[in-house]
């Protein structure tokens, strides 16, 4: 049976770390599936958009084995939804696959799950994470139990890479 995915996006997602993993997974045979706030097409950093499957509202995240965050700014915006914060929630509770790259750490640190994990990141949000309670590296992507992390779009097939081995393990 094919794993699904979920990926959540906002506006200003950045374009490479959202199509990216949607495209290489999709190769993989997953099901991918792309939630926002509403229904309307969204547009990213750098010109491409994407079409939601559904809102956030409508996500039942026990039928997923994976939540994926791209970065971008985003991000900033996502942490604000409760609905986004309690799917971060959920996954960590059940150990399930998160990922998280670039400015992607806001949302899994406004959801309070950073504390004693391991996590890569553009540095600009290093003292986030932090703070958050992460040990923060500089390295293209670090798993941490089923939290995958990476730090820019130069990283992406390292992470990706690591999110294909760790939902294979699963």
């Amino acid at each position: 049976m094919s794993k699904r995915i979920l990926t959540i996006v906002s506006a200003d997602y950045d374009d490479l770390e959202c199509h990216y993993p949607i495209l290489r997974l999709t190769e993989e045979g997953y099901t991918i599936h792309v939630a926002a706030a509403t229904l309307n097409k969204v547009n990213g950093k750098y010109g491409l958009s994407i079409q939601p499957d559904l809102t956030f509202d409508q996500v039942d995240i026990r039928n997923y084995d994976a939540l994926l965050i791209p970065g971008g700014w985003a991000p900033d915006q996502l942490r604000r939804f409760d609905q986004v914060l309690d799917f971060v929630k959920f996954m960590e509770a059940n150990q399930r696959v998160i990922g998280q790259i670039c400015h992607a750490g806001w949302v899994c640190s406004s959801a309070d799950i950073l504390k004693g994990k391991t996590v890569t990141s553009t540095p600009g949000i290093k003292h986030d994470l932090m703070h958050a309670g992460a040990t923060w590296v500089d390295q293209p992507v670090v798993v941490d139990g089923h939290l995958v992390s990476g730090r820019r779009p130069a990283d992406l097939p390292y992470y990706v890479k690591a999110i294909i081995e760790v939902l294979n393990q699963k």
